[in-house]
């Protein structure tokens, strides 16, 4: 894609502003916004991701309100403290919604450098059902023991809701928000979103096992815990770095004006 002199201009404005670790922060969202709209797991411009900003912790980038998950760039992103207001000048609005989630998370978790929230048509299904997420799929059981559950209390634009949230997250790194989609925290942006991707892909696995509609195999206790040990055995570091390099290499393919 050609980048007009407008936007390589403000690219480079904007680099030049930052520190070198916040522009790679840029660079690393910016990029999981246009991978979630490749894998079906945007919905228009109504859900949000937010990551910490480097050497800021009462800072943290998000997507500018409006703005489709496949026309995010690294300079769009909205710096924004936990007191709600941007730190820096920008055109662009926030979620209040996305203010209200993100902000719980990044005051509560330290470890949590990147939160992610879906409104996925699996996820939603998923978060009505009675049952939750159910430990039928190896996909479903790389969240057990590790899984959340938020009750509705509404649009998420009342921060007294947010103890609730931060609450119920606990020491999770994935959260179904009740009636509402999901969530994952990460401690990068990779780890973040290569979480909801195995969740996603869990409860749309789910979804079509129970459609068949014939009973699900019943694992034991003790193959659910043997096989949730066994992911922590085989993946000791950060969730998400073997796959990250790829999946930035196919935004390159897709679209590399993330990077704007």
């Amino acid at each position: 894609m050609t980048v007009s002199p407008h936007t390589a201009g403000r690219r480079l404005n904007l680099a030049a502003k930052v520190s070198a670790e916040e522009w790679q922060q840029r660079l690393d969202l910016a990029a999981c916004f246009r991978l979630m709209a490749h894998y079906g797991m945007a919905d228009l411009t109504f859900t949000h991701v937010s990551a910490r900003v480097p050497g800021e912790p009462d800072c943290f980038l998000i997507n500018p309100f409006h703005v489709m998950f496949e026309e995010v760039t690294a300079s769009s992103l909205v710096k924004i403290g936990l007191d709600g207001k941007a730190r820096h000048d920008t055109p662009y609005q926030v979620n209040p919604a996305g203010f209200t989630i993100h902000s719980a998370v990044q005051a509560a978790r330290p470890d949590a450098v990147c939160a992610l929230h879906t409104h996925s048509t699996a996820g939603i299904a998923v978060s009505s059902l009675e049952c939750g997420l159910l430990p039928m799929s190896q996909t479903a059981l790389r969240f057990h023991g590790n899984l959340a559950y938020h009750d509705y209390e509404g649009v998420a634009i009342d921060h007294d809701e947010r103890p609730r949230l931060a609450r119920d997250l606990g020491d999770k790194h994935a959260m179904v928000l009740r009636n509402h989609g999901l969530l994952t925290v990460g401690r990068s942006v990779a780890e973040a979103f290569v979480l909801m991707h195995r969740l996603e892909f869990a409860c749309r696995a789910q979804l079509q096992a129970q459609a068949a509609g014939t009973k699900l195999v019943a694992l034991s206790d003790n193959t659910l815990n043997h096989a949730a040990q066994q992911f922590k055995t085989l993946m000791p570091g950060i969730y998400g770095d073997l796959e990250w390099p790829s999946l930035l290499r196919l935004c390159d393919r897709l679209d590399p004006s993330y990077k704007d």
